[in-house]
Parts: structure tokens; C-alpha cells; sequence
């Protein structure tokens, strides 16, 4: 009959630790259910301000000839100056071609620079000397202040040429 009891003890306290720990799991279900809402808001919340922050990004357009492409602008000091001068009208620049990897033409003022040393890609766009806008269809590495980057390259290269060429830029 002890050695009933004592299984029937053992069984019991094993039943008790079972259903201690099933209501324990239960218990942190909601808290872990908190958790992951919290995770979800968090993410959701860096996801909008990611959204946001793509939103605000300005674009123009750059025709050279019949092609136009689009740029995506930086944001800095020298591209707000650029953005005020195309809201007043389009920018149109005479631009030569330099050592066949770049188109650069005076926009007859000078904007805010913030130069830093700069490997270019083609597509990009840049300030030179505080008042001259340089095109890339080539690389080189110089002192730029950035301003943006053409989105599609898909025939930028053909659109430039290899001579002069008349460069409007202007807001969408």
C-alpha cells in the first residue's frame, strides 16, 4: 500500500508540475503575443518613415536633344540653390565634352559647395568649382559637390555624343 502511495504522490506532483507549466506557457502567450505587435509597430513605423523619407526625394528631368532621363537629386545646400533656379524656369547649359568621360558647362552663378573628394559613375551629376555642372557618361575621381544621379542610363550615353551638347534641366 506505500508503494501505492508513493506512486500515486509521484504521479500527482508530476500532474501539478504539468499543469504548472502548461498555465505558465499560457500565461507568457500574451506577453510574447505583446511583443510581437510591438515588434509589428515597430516595424511598421521604420518601414513609414522609410516611405517618408523616399517620398521627399526630388527628382528632374535632364533632355539632351530629344531624350529625356530623370534624375534623382541629393540633399544638400547646392541641389536646394539648383531646385530654386529651375522653379523659376529651366536651366539650360551649353555643355562641352571633357577627355571623353564628361559634358561640363557653366551655369553662370555659383552655388553653395560642399566638396569632397568623389569617384564619379556615369549618370552622375556634379557641381565644379562652385558654379559649373559636370555630367558623367565616364568615371573619374575629383573633388565634387554631388548633386544627383540619372536614374535610367539607358541610352545616356548615345544622348551625349561626342561633342558639345545643349543640357535642359528642369523640375517634373
Amino acid at each position: 500500500m506505500r508503494l501505492y502511495k508513493k506512486k500515486l504522490f509521484a504521479g500527482l506532483v508530476l500532474a501539478a508540475m504539468f499543469v504548472s507549466s502548461a498555465y505558465s506557457a499560457g500565461n507568457l502567450q500574451p506577453e510574447e503575443a505583446a511583443r510581437s505587435e510591438h515588434t509589428a509597430e515597430t516595424t511598421m513605423e521604420t518601414s513609414e518613415i522609410a516611405t517618408t523619407e523616399e517620398s521627399r526625394a526630388i527628382t528632374m528631368n535632364v533632355q539632351i536633344g530629344s531624350s529625356t532621363f530623370t534624375a534623382t537629386l541629393e540633399d544638400n545646400t547646392a541641389v536646394d540653390s539648383f531646385v530654386r533656379m529651375m522653379q523659376t524656369a529651366p536651366v539650360v547649359i551649353q555643355m562641352n565634352d571633357y577627355s571623353g568621360f564628361e559634358k561640363v558647362g557653366s551655369i553662370g552663378t555659383s552655388l553653395p559647395a560642399s566638396n569632397s573628394q568623389t569617384t564619379t559613375q556615369s549618370g552622375d551629376i556634379v557641381l565644379y568649382n562652385g558654379n559649373q555642372i559636370v555630367i558623367f557618361y565616364g568615371s573619374n575621381s575629383w573633388s565634387y559637390t554631388r548633386l544627383g544621379k540619372i536614374d535610367d542610363l539607358s541610352g545616356w550615353t548615345e544622348a551625349l555624343g561626342s561633342g558639345d551638347v545643349t543640357v535642359t534641366f528642369s523640375l517634373e
